[in-house]
């Protein structure tokens, strides 16, 4: 998962972001609210850990801009030193959904991550093997079958499917696929992340008759499109 940090003590944004990278996440760092709001408005992340202070914006306005734009999906925990019965109340009035007193410790701090990530995103942890429409995921293999068949697809074709679908309707930032694709932040421009959709798309046949589309959305990244989901959602609002 792909979490963002924000925090105006440099070892304190160390020590977490050590913490989250040694259970498997990719981390963004930032001291200045501003930027990370700014970057957040151009990106896509999973979950935000937020500090109370920030240079420009604090975490609580960050928080504010994200639920404005994103409702209340994305998990958001704060954490800080003040260990007052007051500032946890302030942070859940504010919209958080966990609060964790500094320095944290380390084991309990990554499972209230990963737990709140899996009440966030049930479809990325539920099981090994999937089904969407057609489509069966079969994790342990790295194996995805079209209407029965194997698809012959590479590691990295897998884990940029498997991103997608276990994410359907969500818009996914370039920066985001690279980051868990390739398990590096996108630093420069490259069209490695299109010719990689656009192979994926032949590949997966993910057309009409699959009842899926992969959409380019503009100045972002990709989203995939349940179709069936649509038209459900167009003939209920018509009722």
């Amino acid at each position: 998962m792909r979490i963002a940090i924000l925090q105006r003590d440099l070892l304190l944004r160390q020590s977490i972001e050590k913490i989250l990278a040694q259970a498997g996440h990719t981390c963004v760092t930032y001291d200045d609210g501003l930027a990370m709001s700014k970057a957040i408005a151009r990106s896509t992340v999973d979950l935000l850990v937020l500090d109370w202070h920030g240079v420009r914006l604090s975490g609580v306005d960050v928080l504010r801009a994200v639920r404005a734009v994103s409702g209340d999906r994305m998990p958001a925990v704060f954490a800080s030193t003040d260990t007052s019965e007051e500032a946890a109340v302030r942070a859940f009035a504010t919209g958080a959904d966990d609060y964790v007193t500094l320095p944290v410790r380390p084991a309990e701090f990554r499972e209230r991550i990963a737990a709140l990530l899996r009440r966030a995103y049930p479809d990325r942890h539920s099981v090994a093997s999937f089904d969407a429409g057609p489509y069966r995921f079969d994790a342990h293999r790295q194996l995805v079958t079209l209407r029965g068949e194997a698809v012959q697809l590479s590691g990295t074709q897998y884990r940029l499917a498997s991103l997608f679908f276990t994410n359907i309707g969500r818009v996914m930032s370039r920066d985001h696929i690279f980051a868990m694709v390739w398990g590096r932040e996108f630093r420069e421009f490259t069209r490695t992340i299109d010719s990689h959709v656009s192979r994926l798309r032949l590949l997966l046949e993910i057309d009409q008759d699959s009842g899926f589309r992969l959409q380019p959305v503009y100045k972002s990244g990709y989203r995939l499109l349940s179709l069936h989901q649509a038209d459900a959602e167009i003939e209920k609002a018509a009722a």
